[in-house]
C-alpha cells in the first residue's frame, strides 16, 4: 500500500502548462492507493459554483482517479479556502478538517495540514486569515454573483503578492512554538504539510516535519508514504516517473 501527498499546486486558468502537468501527475498515480492534496490546488476559489470551462478537465481527471478504487482527500489552502463539500462530493473526494490526523501505511500516525496557521510570525496574515475563515464572512462573499467574486479573488491575489513582496523570507515560515503545539495537542512526532514552498524533512524536538513542493511547470516535489516510511521524492511531467 502506498500514498501520495501533494499541494500547492496552484492552478489557475492562465497556467495551461501547469494544468496539463497535474493532468499528467494523475495519470502516473494510478499505483497509488490513496492521494492527498493538503491546500491551494488552486490558486483561487470562488464557490463550488464556478462554471468556468477550464475547471473540467481538472475535475474529469480527478473523478477519473477516484472510479479506478482510489481515495481521494481535500484540504483548503489559504488560496482556495471557499472550496466546499459541493466541488468534494462532485469529484468523490473528501474534504479534511484543518487539521487531520492519518495512520500511515508505515503504522506511524501523522497530521495532516496546509500549514499557514503555522506562520503565525505574520501577524497580518493571521488577522486576514480570520477574517476570511469566519463562516459568516464566507457566507456573505458566496451570495455575490460568480463575476463580483472573481473580481474580488483577482483582487485579493493582487494585493497577497503586494504585501509578501514587502515581508522577510522568515516572517513567512512556520513557527517553531506553533508547531511544537500542534504536535502535541493532536499526539504525533509527524507533521506533513505545505504553503511554505520549501520542500524537506526537519527534525524538531517534537518530531519530524515534512515540507511538500509548490508547482512548477515541469513538476515538483511530492512525499510518498509507504510501508517503509517517508520519502520527498522530485518529479516532472517530462521524465521523473513516480
Amino acid at each position: 500500500m502506498s500514498w501520495l501527498f501533494i499541494a500547492d499546486l496552484h492552478l489557475h486558468e492562465e497556467a495551461p502548462a501547469l494544468t496539463g502537468a497535474f493532468l499528467s501527475l494523475l495519470e502516473q498515480a494510478q499505483s497509488f492507493e490513496r492521494l492527498y492534496i493538503l491546500g491551494d490546488l488552486f490558486e483561487s476559489w470562488v464557490g463550488d459554483d464556478d462554471d468556468s470551462s477550464w475547471l473540467a478537465p481538472i475535475q474529469s481527471g480527478l473523478k477519473h482517479y477516484v472510479t479506478q478504487g482510489r481515495q481521494l482527500y481535500l484540504q483548503q489552502g489559504n488560496r482556495d479556502f471557499l472550496m466546499g463539500q459541493d466541488f468534494a462530493a462532485s469529484i468523490s473526494a473528501q474534504l479534511l478538517p484543518e487539521e487531520h490526523v492519518v495512520v500511515l501505511p508505515s503504522g506511524n500516525t501523522a497530521l495532516l495540514m496546509h500549514g499557514d496557521s503555522l506562520c503565525t510570525d505574520d501577524v497580518d496574515y493571521q488577522n486576514f486569515r480570520l477574517k476570511v475563515r469566519d463562516p459568516a464572512w464566507q457566507a456573505g462573499i458566496l451570495s455575490h454573483p460568480l463575476e463580483q467574486r472573481r473580481m474580488l479573488a483577482h483582487m485579493l491575489r493582487l494585493q497577497s503578492q503586494q504585501a509578501n513582496a514587502q515581508k522577510s523570507y522568515d516572517i513567512m515560515d512556520v513557527n517553531a512554538d506553533a508547531v511544537t503545539k500542534v504536535m502535541k495537542r493532536n499526539h504525533v512526532h509527524t507533521l506533513i504539510h505545505g504553503h511554505t514552498h520549501r520542500p524537506m524533512v526537519h527534525h524538531e524536538s517534537s518530531g519530524h516535519r515534512w515540507v511538500l513542493g509548490d508547482w512548477r511547470d515541469d513538476g515538483t516535489q511530492v512525499l510518498v508514504a509507504d510501508a517503509q516510511g517517508l520519502e520527498l521524492k522530485t518529479w516532472s511531467a517530462t521524465g521523473t516517473p513516480l
